[in-house]
C-alpha cells in the first residue's frame, strides 16, 4: 500500500495526514461502534496506515462519541503527541436557553470544558464552530474562539459548513483586534457536492491560507455504489434517525452518476470507494478528507485510496466533471 501522504492544514505548520479518521455515525451507536474497545480497533488500524488526524464533535451520539474515542486513546496508551484530534460546537447538549443552537460565549466556554472532560484531554488540536450562528455577533463569537487558544484548551480553530462571506467576516475581526485567526473550515466534499470547495472558497486558499479538513467523501455511502440497486439492510439509510437520507441516497439522477462514476472505476480495476475517495485527495486545496468506518477492516480499504492516485490522470478528472456537473 502506498505510503501515507501529509499537508500542512492551511498556512499552519501543522501537519495532517491527507487521509483521516472520523467518528460521526459509528462511535456511541449500539448498530456501529459501541465501545472504546472497538473503536481502538479502527484507530489502531488507521495509525498502522500513518493516520494522525481523529475527527469528532460534541454533537455526535450527544457527546458518547467524544466518551469512545477518549477510552480508545487510553486503551491504546497513544502519547498526547502521536495523534491530532478535533471537536466542534454548536449543537449543544442541554436544553436550557443559551446552551443549545449557538456560538454564544457562555456556551463556548463551557461546551469546551465539557468536551476535553469526556475525552479525558488536557486540550483539542483542532476546535470548530460546527454551524455559523446568525443570532450571536460574529465579533462574540471569535473572541470567545480566539480565548480559548489563549487559554490553552484547544491549539487552532476553525469553521464548519459556514460560507466564504462568513468566514472572511470572522477573519477580518480577528485580525483587526490581533485576535487568534480561524484557520480551517470543514465543508461537505465529493463529486456529488463540490461547488463550495471548488468555487465559493477559492479566494481563500489565497488571501487568508484557508485550509479545509473535509467530510463526507463517499456522500452518506452513495457513492459507494451500495444503492445502485436500492437500499440494502444493515446500510446507514436503514440506522434510528437516519431515515433523512433515504431520499438522496434512492435518488434516480444521483444513482445516474454514480453508475457512471462506477464505469470509470471499473477500467482502473479498483472500487467505487477507493475511486471517491481518492478524486476528494486529489484537490491540493484539501488538507485532510476524513473517513468513516464501522470496523478495522474497512479502515484498511479505505486507506487503499492512496494507491489510486497515480491513476488520476487529467483525462479521467475530466470525465468525473463531466458527470458531476451535467
Amino acid at each position: 500500500m502506498t505510503d501515507m501522504q501529509y499537508r500542512r492544514l492551511g498556512r499552519s505548520g501543522l501537519q495532517v495526514s491527507l487521509l483521516s479518521f472520523g467518528s460521526w455515525v459509528t462511535f456511541a451507536n449500539a448498530d456501529q461502534i459501541e465501545t472504546g474497545k472497538q473503536a481502538a480497533e479502527c484507530l489502531h488500524a488507521a495509525k498502522e496506515a500513518g493516520v494522525n488526524f481523529f475527527d469528532n464533535a460534541e454533537a455526535y451520539a450527544a457527546g458518547e462519541s467524544e466518551r469512545v474515542m477518549g477510552e480508545a486513546f487510553r486503551e491504546l496508551g497513544w502519547k498526547r503527541h502521536e495523534f491530532v484530534v478535533s471537536t466542534k460546537l454548536f449543537w449543544g447538549l442541554h436544553s436550557d436557553r443559551n446552551m443549545r443552537n449557538t456560538l454564544n460565549r457562555k456556551y463556548l466556554s463551557q461546551a469546551i470544558d465539557g468536551s476535553l472532560e469526556r475525552f479525558g484531554l488536557d486540550f483539542v488540536d483542532l476546535v470548530f464552530c460546527h454551524r455559523a450562528d446568525t443570532k450571536t455577533p460574529i465579533e462574540e463569537t471569535v473572541w470567545a474562539m480566539s480565548d480559548m487558544i489563549t487559554q490553552g484548551k484547544a491549539l487552532y480553530w476553525g469553521t464548519s459548513e459556514w460560507s466564504a462571506d462568513e468566514i472572511r467576516a470572522a477573519y477580518d475581526i480577528a485580525d483587526r483586534h490581533h485576535l487568534h485567526k480561524p484557520l480551517m473550515e470543514q465543508p461537505e466534499y465529493n463529486i456529488l457536492h463540490r461547488d463550495k470547495v471548488d468555487k465559493e472558497f477559492v479566494r481563500l486558499y489565497e488571501d487568508i491560507g484557508l485550509g479545509t479538513t473535509t467530510w463526507s467523501p463517499l456522500s452518506s455511502g452513495l457513492l459507494t455504489g451500495k444503492y445502485l440497486n436500492g437500499v440494502p439492510e444493515g446500510s446507514r439509510a436503514t440506522l434510528p434517525g437516519y431515515e433523512w437520507l433515504k431520499g438522496m441516497l434512492t435518488d434516480e439522477a444521483r444513482n445516474k452518476k454514480v453508475a457512471d462514476l462506477k464505469v470509470i472505476a471499473d477500467e482502473l480495476d479498483v472500487t467505487l470507494t477507493q475511486f471517491a475517495l481518492a478524486w476528494c485527495a486529489k484537490n491540493p486545496h484539501v488538507s485532510t478528507v476524513i473517513t468513516g468506518a464501522s470496523n478495522a477492516n474497512q479502515v484498511r480499504e479505505n486507506m487503499t485510496a492512496l494507491d489510486v492516485l497515480p491513476l488520476l490522470t487529467p483525462e479521467i478528472m475530466e470525465r468525473v466533471d463531466i458527470i458531476s456537473y451535467f
